[in-house]
């Protein structure tokens, strides 16, 4: 276990950004972190803990097995520019989170969860994340629901194709994604599904969907260009919109969930690169 020193470190410093790494195979995963500026609005314990899980959220831990997750701290708090102190507290909270691990004599890693425990969130974020497309329904206002569309025009029902010639539904009309594209997509991806939980309205589903958010991004941004799971998506995200536009919250809790045990089926049966 990480040892914290009690209280926190109060001082007015300002945490620097960092540079986004090394393209290196094997890097180091202090490296690979992307990190905002810190400011002194706040304690720096509390604003590194932020700094570092949203970092860390971004960081590719399923792309490649020989990326190095290890957290060094003194490295994390030369670079942001503080002293050691808030930077271990961080970590520790972390740690209790599940967000990363310490490992004695080694050092504290970003945790790389099995396949059987990725299923295992998944199948969590599948309950939350449906129970909030449900709230959402309810709750979101006819305006954000608006704004969600602006937002992400790519799912709007009139821009797809609804079925082809047996009746059956069609995958998006702009084509194969690749390339950048892929990128740029799972981007939105990650950002649509972060929207709808937010819609709900929600601090307590906020929170526990929050405390899966790390793996899920990662997995869904590694997956997301497998076979045809880009337009199968499109598809997808288009049936939650237009159940959340005639406030059909059985519809689109059912439409989420089903989203999402589409992606454990799919860890399941072809993610072969995971332990």
């Amino acid at each position: 276990m990480l040892r914290a020193k009690q209280g926190a470190d109060t001082q007015g410093a300002t945490i620097t950004s960092l540079p986004s790494g090394t393209s290196s195979r094997a890097r180091r995963g202090s490296d690979e972190l992307r990190l905002r500026t810190v400011t002194a609005e706040a304690t720096l314990t509390s604003r590194a803990y932020e700094v570092l899980r949203e970092a860390i959220a971004e960081m590719p831990i399923y792309d490649d097995e020989e990326n190095d997750t290890r957290l060094d701290e003194r490295a994390l708090a030369q670079r942001l520019g503080i002293s050691r102190t808030p930077v271990r507290e961080a970590l520790l909270r972390l740690e209790n989170e599940g967000v990363v691990h310490a490992i004695p004599r080694r050092g504290i890693y970003v945790v790389r969860k099995t396949k059987a425990e990725i299923i295992e969130v998944i199948l969590a974020s599948a309950a939350l994340e449906g129970m909030a497309a449900r709230l959402a329904a309810e709750r979101a206002t006819d305006q954000e629901i608006a704004d969600l569309l602006a937002q992400f025009p790519q799912f709007d029902r009139a821009a797809l194709s609804r079925a082809d010639g047996d009746g059956h539904r069609a995958p998006a009309a702009a084509g194969p994604v690749t390339g950048a594209g892929v990128s740029e997509y799972s981007q939105v991806n990650l950002n649509f599904h972060q929207r709808i939980a937010e819609l709900a309205h929600s601090e307590l589903f906020s929170q526990h969907i929050s405390r899966l958010q790390i793996h899920m991004r990662a997995i869904r941004h590694r997956t997301i260009s497998d076979s045809d799971r880009i337009a199968n998506s499109v598809v997808d995200h288009a049936d939650i919109v237009e159940a959340l536009q005639v406030r059909d919250g059985d519809l689109a809790e059912d439409l989420v969930r089903r989203h999402a045990l589409g992606l454990a089926e799919h860890v399941r049966d072809n993610v072969s690169y995971l332990k």
